[in-house]
């Protein structure tokens, strides 16, 4: 009984802690300057930014390196190495996409989120 218990705990711990954010995937280098890009009597940035074309802007190409997911309340995640490497293989299998909307899938570790899927919506 106890084997069982502790083999059920183990297959759904994973499953517990998954997490899964959705919207537009942008480059978060790109995106990160466009966010501090403000002037120096701004003292409200996030009032004053429009986060349409900021995501416009950054929008990825086959080059960008690092990757972030803007959700709807406009906040920013940024994808650890391995997502950024599974977001840059997304975008070259969608490359004429005009602008890419995800469901990424995985857990927070530190400032990122360690990714186990992305796909497209």
């Amino acid at each position: 009984m106890k084997t069982t218990i502790s083999i059920l705990a183990f297959l759904v711990a994973p499953v517990m802690f998954a997490q899964s954010w959705t919207g537009a995937l942008v480059d978060s280098k790109c995106f990160d300057n466009e966010l501090r890009n403000v002037g120096p009597t701004n003292t409200d940035s996030q009032a004053n930014t429009d986060k349409a074309y900021e995501i416009r802007y950054c929008h990825p190409n086959a080059k960008t390196k690092s990757f972030a997911v803007v959700d709807f309340d406009g906040a920013s995640h940024a994808l650890d190495a391995a997502g950024s490497a599974k977001a840059e293989e997304f975008v070259r299998a969608n490359p004429h996409k005009s602008r890419y909307e995800v469901k990424v899938t995985g857990e927070v570790q530190g400032k990122a989120i360690k990714v186990e899927s992305i796909s497209g919506r």
